[in-house]
């Protein structure tokens, strides 16, 4: 069993593609659109490792479409639109919203849920997401 991972390397890789974008040419020309299609490539490639059941295959490849999760946001960074803190920041407030059973104590107490009753409380999550989420 691995040792659980500090995340200190995706710290060190944010600065590594802030650099790479200021020195090297090719990555300061991409854009959001001429990376689109590594986007794709890399979620396929990660697909076919999970399909060939190589975990050393599996995280070459999710090192991969993280590359590209970096990239986006190192341009986004870039253009002051938002930066990775922004989306870690989002996706750890939606987990939060969608995992209730996990983060909120009273509906924690409440459990242990089964399968089918944690895919509702997503669902219902996601749905009251829909009805809040601005125009």
């Amino acid at each position: 069993m691995a040792e659980p991972a500090s995340g200190e390397g995706l710290v060190e890789f944010l600065q590594m593609m802030r650099t790479m974008r200021e020195r090297c040419a090719w990555k300061a020309s991409q854009t959001h659109e001429s990376l689109a299609k590594h986007l794709r490539e890399e979620s396929e490639e990660v697909l076919e490792a999970i399909a060939e059941g190589d975990p050393k295959h599996l995280a070459d490849e999710l090192g991969d479409l993280l590359l590209q999760v970096y990239f986006h946001a190192a341009i986004a960074e870039e253009a002051g639109e938002f930066t990775m803190d922004d989306v870690i920041a989002g996706l750890t407030a939606k987990m939060r919203r969608r995992n209730p059973h996990v983060f909120d104590p009273d509906v924690a107490a409440a459990g242990p849920y089964t399968i089918e009753q944690i895919e509702e409380l997503w669902q219902q999550a996601k749905a009251s997401e829909r009805t809040s989420a601005p125009d």
